[in-house]
C-alpha cells in the first residue's frame, strides 16, 4: 500500500487512505492496452518493431497516413486476440465490425484510428484474483476489442517543439476492459499482474510496461459505503508501472474524498499521474463515445471468424498460470510463494516443469534451488532463463546426486555455478568434483586425529559449547577437499567425543 504524503490537512477532511475507507468504497475499472506480438502491423506489412532508439524506421505509406493507401488485415493479430479472449473465458463474436474512431492528435497521421466499437471480437469474460485477505475474487471482463496503436509524441525538454515517431503507428493492440469490480489499488495491481502473466504465457504480448506495450488506464470513483449507485469517475491515463498504478489510484481516491467532504463535485475528466510530485493533474475533459464520431470503416468488411477456427484455437491453449500454480501446489507440494513466482513467467514455468520431468518427488528441492540460485542470477529478468546455458535436465541430475548423498550441498553449489556459466557438461563436472565421502574408515581417523590435536576445544565442545562443532566439521571438509558428507561428519564427531575419557 502506498503511504506517501497526502494533500494538506483540513479539519474533518480525510488525509489518509485509512480515513477515506471508513466512509467511502472505491470502485475501480481498468482498461489495458496490450500490443500484440505479431510479425507485422495490423493493417500493413511494416514490421511490428518499435525501437525508440531508431525512430521512424518501421513505416509504410499506410502508417504515415498518405492518401490512397488501403488497410489489409493481419490474420495473426486476429488469432492472438481470440486466444486472449478464450483464456479470459470470453464469448468470441464470430461477426465483428471495424470502426473509425476519429480524433486529432499529431501522432495519429490518418486523423482516425481503426478500432472496434459496438461489436467487439470478445465479450463477457472473467479473471480470478485474490483479495487482500487471500479470498478469491472474480473480476468481470466487459470486452476485448482490437485496434491499431497511434504513433508516439516525444516532447523535447527545453525545446519549443515536439517530435513524432510513426514506427508505433499501426501496431496491433487489444484493449481489455474490466467491469468496475475492483475495490482497492492492491486488487488493481494484482489484476494487472495476473493479466500480464496470462498474456505472456499465451505468447501474445511482451508485457513490458516501461516500453509501453502493456499500459493501463484506470477509471476511479468512490461512493459512500452501503450505496450501490456509482460515483462520478475519473480516468487516469497511461500508467506504466505496477507501483505507479497503485500510487495513482490511492492518491486519486483520497482526492475524491477530500473534494466531496468539502462540498465539491467530481468532474468527469482524464488526469495524468505525476510520480515525482505524487499527485494527479487534469489532462483534458473526458471524451464520450459521441465525441469520437464512430462509424463502420468503409475500407474493411466485417470480421467473420468460424466457430471451427475458434475451437481450433481453444484446443491449443497452453496451461494457464492459475492452473499451473494449483497443479504444482496440489501434486508436487510446492509452496504457494514459489508457485506464484514461477508461474508468472512462462519461460521459467516451462523450465521448472522440464527440470522436474517425471520425478515429482524432486520438485520441492528443484523449486528451492530455482528460488535461491536461479532467480538470484536472473534478478529482474526471469524470462531470460530461456537463453541461459543451464539445461533443465542437468539441474535435475545435479539434484538427484545431492539428494542421494553422492555430492554435498557445497559441491552442488560449485557445480551449479559452473553449469550456469556453461563451463563443462554435468557428467564431467560431477566426475571432477568426485563423489561425497561417506566411508567411515576414511572419516573416522581424520576426526580422531583432530580431537587429539585440539584437546582443549574438544573438551569445550563436549561440555556444551556447540559453536565449536563448526570448527571441527570445517577442518574435516578442508582435509577432504569439501567431499566429506557434513551430516555424517557431525554424527561421527559426536560418537568420538562420547568415547573420550
Amino acid at each position: 500500500m502506498y503511504t506517501g504524503p497526502s494533500v494538506s490537512h483540513h479539519m474533518g477532511i480525510p488525509t489518509t487512505l485509512t480515513e477515506v475507507l471508513r466512509t467511502y468504497e472505491p470502485v475501480i475499472g481498468l482498461e489495458v492496452h496490450a500490443q500484440l506480438r505479431t510479425e507485422s502491423k495490423l493493417f500493413c506489412g511494416a514490421p511490428n518493431r518499435y525501437d525508440p532508439e531508431q525512430p521512424n524506421q518501421a513505416v509504410t505509406e499506410y502508417c504515415a497516413g498518405l492518401p490512397g493507401q488501403l488497410p489489409v488485415l493481419n490474420v495473426q493479430a486476429v488469432d492472438m486476440a481470440i486466444t486472449a479472449g478464450l483464456a479470459l473465458e470470453c464469448t468470441i463474436r464470430t461477426h465483428s465490425v471495424w470502426a473509425r474512431k476519429q480524433y486529432f492528435y499529431p501522432d495519429l497521421p490518418k486523423g482516425y484510428q481503426i478500432s472496434q466499437y459496438d461489436k467487439p471480437i470478445c465479450e463477457g469474460g472473467r479473471l480470478v484474483i485474490r483479495d487482500e485477505q487471500g479470498e478469491q475474487r472474480t473480476i468481470g471482463i466487459t470486452r476485448i476489442h482490437m485496434e491499431e496503436d497511434a504513433g508516439k509524441s516525444i516532447h523535447v525538454k527545453g525545446r519549443p517543439y515536439s517530435l513524432v515517431d510513426y514506427s508505433r503507428a499501426g501496431v496491433p493492440l487489444i484493449e481489455i476492459v474490466s467491469d468496475p469490480d475492483l475495490r482497492s489499488a492492491q486488487e488493481a495491481t494484482q489484476y494487472l499482474r495476473e493479466l500480464r502473466s496470462i498474456l505472456r504465457t499465451l505468447g501474445v504480448c511482451d508485457g513490458n510496461m516501461e516500453r509501453g506495450n502493456f499500459r493501463c488506464d484506470a477509471n476511479v470513483s468512490i461512493r459512500p459505503r452501503g450505496q450501490t449507485s456509482l460515483g462520478e469517475r475519473v480516468e487516469l491515463k497511461n500508467i506504466n508501472s505496477f507501483r505507479f498504478v497503485e500510487q495513482a489510484i490511492e492518491i486519486e481516491i483520497i482526492r475524491h474524498a477530500q473534494v466531496l467532504e468539502q462540498g465539491g463535485t467530481i468532474s468527469q475528466e482524464t488526469r495524468l499521474f505525476d510520480p515525482d510530485r505524487k499527485q494527479t493533474r487534469t489532462m483534458r475533459s473526458k471524451e464520450e463515445a459521441e465525441d469520437y464520431r464512430y462509424f463502420p470503416d468503409p475500407d474493411l468488411p466485417p470480421l467473420v471468424v468460424s466457430e471451427s477456427h475458434v475451437n481450433e484455437l481453444r484446443e491449443i491453449l497452453p496451461e494457464l498460470p492459475a492452473n499451473r500454480r494449483q497443479r504444482w501446489m496440489n501434486t508436487w507440494n510446492i509452496p504457494e510463494e514459489h508457485a506464484i513466482s514461477f508461474a508468472e513467467e512462462r519461460a521459467l514455468a516451462d523450465f521448472f516443469d522440464a527440470a522436474v520431468g517425471s520425478q515429482a518427488t524432486l520438485a520441492p528441492a528443484i523449486a528451492n534451488l530455482i528460488k535461491t540460485e536461479i532467480l538470484r542470477e536472473l534478478k529482474d529478468t526471469p524470462e531470460a532463463i530461456a537463453e541461459s546455458k543451464l539445461k533443465p535436465e542437468d539441474l535435475r541430475t545435479l539434484i538427484v546426486h545431492r539428494e542421494e548423498g553422492k555430492i554435498s550441498s557445497s559441491q552442488a553449489k560449485k557445480i551449479f555455478a559452473k553449469l550456469w556459466k556453461g563451463a563443462g557438461s554435468i557428467e564431467a563436472l560431477l566426475k571432477a568434483e568426485g563423489e561425497q565421502i561417506q566411508d567411515l574408515s576414511v572419516l573416522t581417523p581424520i576426526i580422531e586425529a583432530l580431537i587429539q590435536a585440539n584437546p582443549k576445544q574438544a573438551e569445550q565442545l563436549k561440555a556444551g559449547q556447540s559453536k565449536l562443532a563448526g570448527y571441527f566439521v570445517g577442518q574435516v571438509m578442508k582435509q577432504t577437499k569439501g567431499q566429506a558428507d557434513p551430516a555424517l561428519v557431525q554424527k561421527l564427531l559426536t560418537k568420538a567425543l562420547e568415547k573420550m575419557g
